[in-house]
């Protein structure tokens, strides 16, 4: 089992960059840890994956370019630079951690509180 802590969030005007953390309770190697947000009143929707090597990332055609997902597997985190910031980015973002590669929340079995983040116009 791990337990995942976000922090980051906040808010910043449209065309800023926020990076988001993700602090797992232990090694997360094994994992596939995903990022995920869910805007009020819409579903949760993936944004980004990346494999606890790091040697696999995925994106979201919504985020493509202008977010990266990395990690620091010594510090056990897990990052999400957010770059170009749209309004239509506000939502919680959760981190989360899956023992497969996919895009569907239901794959992952851990998550994190989640942290907000607001894009202003």
């Amino acid at each position: 089992q791990v337990q995942l802590v976000e922090s980051g969030g906040g808010l910043v005007q449209a065309g800023g960059s926020l990076r988001l953390s993700c602090l797992a309770s232990g090694s997360f190697s094994r994992y596939v840890m995903g990022w995920f947000r869910q805007a009020p009143g819409k579903e949760r929707e993936f944004v980004a994956a990346v494999t606890g090597s790091a040697e696999i990332t995925h994106y979201s055609d919504s985020v493509k370019g202008r977010f990266f997902v990395s990690t620091n597997n010594a510090k056990n985190t897990v990052y999400l630079q957010m770059n170009s910031l749209k309004p239509e980015d506000t939502a919680d973002y959760y981190c989360a951690a899956s023992l497969i590669l996919g895009t569907s929340a239901p794959q992952y079995d851990y998550w994190g509180q989640g942290t907000q983040v607001t894009v202003s116009s």
